[in-house]
């Protein structure tokens, strides 16, 4: 899973034109695997599972079993159901994504919503930034400046975990750090 994620940063930023950083980025970047496993629903059709929001990481990248519930929230406002291929993984771009591009890449807006009668298991590779992240000179011009201040990725996350009851799950990068 690390070189998947590897292998697609290298994708952006060679799209992007700013190979010149990557090894730097990848050097600093940390990844952490977590197992999830959501209890079946008390009642079928109530939506149980986790709140519409957006990864505090810089990417994920998740595998989940046949139990559908991953939704995703488009750019049209709607949320809609992916159903991947058994052996399929899932790349998010997440909020560190966001900062660093300069809005370029949005994080994507995520839940779980358990529709069948059956646990759902998923596990992630959740990858950050060590020391700041900001955007790169490239990302930015007079016409795009600067969106966000530099983000510690370690800090939004303690902030987040310690401020949840406060800000809730839809607490997102540009509340934070946006410019």
């Amino acid at each position: 899973m690390a070189e998947l994620n590897q292998a697609v940063t290298r994708m952006v930023f060679e799209n992007y034109n700013v190979e010149k950083h990557l090894d730097d980025h990848l050097q600093s970047t940390v990844s952490t695997l977590r197992f999830n496993k959501y209890k079946k629903p008390e009642k079928i059709g109530t939506g149980q599972g986790l709140s519409g929001h957006t990864d505090k990481t810089l990417t994920t990248i998740l595998h989940q079993n046949h139990v559908k519930g991953l939704e995703i929230y488009t750019k049209d406002n709607k949320w809609i159901g992916f159903d991947p291929l058994p052996s399929s993984f899932l790349f998010m771009a997440c909020d560190g994504f966001q900062v660093w591009s300069n809005d370029r890449i949005p994080s994507c807006k995520h839940r779980v919503n358990l529709k069948e009668n059956e646990e759902r298991y998923s596990f992630g590779l959740f990858s950050y930034l060590e020391g700041v992240t900001r955007a790169p000179d490239e990302l930015t011009a007079d016409d795009h400046p600067v969106k966000y201040k530099p983000l510690h990725m370690l800090d939004y996350v303690q902030f987040y975990v310690a401020n949840y009851r406060n800000v809730g799950a839809g607490f997102s990068v540009k509340e934070y750090c946006g410019v």
